[in-house]
């Protein structure tokens, strides 16, 4: 990838950033640490990988992609903002009553939306569906979904990934955020599900483990997983809760909670700074 083309995409992960900022300060809700930790890749996706079409969000033939971290659903939306799915204005009615923007992600009210999710689990097994109907159908869609680290100890998402593996669901991607930390603390203290890559080949996957943050890498895995034939693959993605608030990043507290006023002004001044 061209240095100009990287640094369009971390200006647009900037502009997805600001977004989630904007949207859990007005709803004094929501989740901006894992919402921030995915902003890389979700920008990567929607802007280099996805092939969608904002003006036909129905398209048939669209690749679809599940965000089974629901509540990180603050981050999709800035990517489906500025790809140009609804205005960027609608950011900052997140959670609003009469906002399409729900706290999880809703497929019947916000354009650009493949699947409903919110219980932790359920997304991925959808993303898995998808998949096979694809392949059921001949079609040449592509399937992607995005599960997090805490998810991961559902034992529907390891449910999920046999059935991928038993069908050779190589049209299906599954990216794991592992940011290390989830509501209740660390997640290697929860519950370990790591390692990561040998569980997942042992399922069946073909693996690969980036810097989810480095659009270079982000890059190699993406095209790697669309050229590799007869198995799913897993992008193990190694993010920073809170990527790009100094106060935020690798702070637990800040999984499901607000920035006040005070912290949103400087959380919006470090965003911009790096712009």
């Amino acid at each position: 990838m061209e240095h100009s083309r990287i640094n369009e995409l971390k200006q647009i992960a900037a502009k997805i950033r600001l977004g989630i900022l904007e949207g859990t300060h007005a709803a004094a809700s929501g989740h901006p640490g894992g919402s921030l930790s995915i902003a890389d890749i979700v920008t990567y996706l929607y802007f280099e990988e996805l092939n969608v079409d904002p003006k036909n969000p129905k398209w048939d033939d669209r690749d679809r992609f599940v965000l089974s971290k629901g509540h990180t659903a603050p981050a999709l939306y800035g990517a489906l903002a500025y790809k140009g799915f609804f205005s960027p204005d609608e950011l900052k009615n997140l959670r609003n009553i009469n906002s399409f923007l729900q706290g999880h992600p809703d497929m019947k009210g916000t354009p650009g939306i493949d699947m409903s999710t919110g219980s932790l689990g359920l997304g991925f097994s959808a993303a898995c569906g998808m998949a096979l109907a694809g392949k059921l159908n001949k079609k040449d869609y592509r399937v992607y979904s995005i599960v997090g680290d805490g998810e991961s100890q559902e034992g529907q998402i390891w449910e999920a990934c046999m059935f991928a593996s038993h069908y050779k669901l190589d049209n299906l991607c599954l990216v794991i955020d592992w940011n290390g930390l989830q509501i209740d603390g660390p997640v290697a203290e929860v519950m370990n599900p790591t390692p990561y890559d040998t569980k997942l080949e042992a399922f069946g996957f073909n693996v690969i483990s980036i810097d989810g943050h480095n659009f270079e890498q982000i890059e190699k895995a993406f095209k790697s997983a669309r050229s590799f034939k007869g198995r799913p693959t897993a992008i193990i993605a190694k993010t920073v809760k809170g990527k790009g608030v100094s106060f935020m990043e690798n702070q637990v507290g800040w999984h499901g909670s607000a920035p006040n006023d005070e912290q949103y002004e400087k959380a919006i001044a470090e965003i911009k700074a790096s712009m």
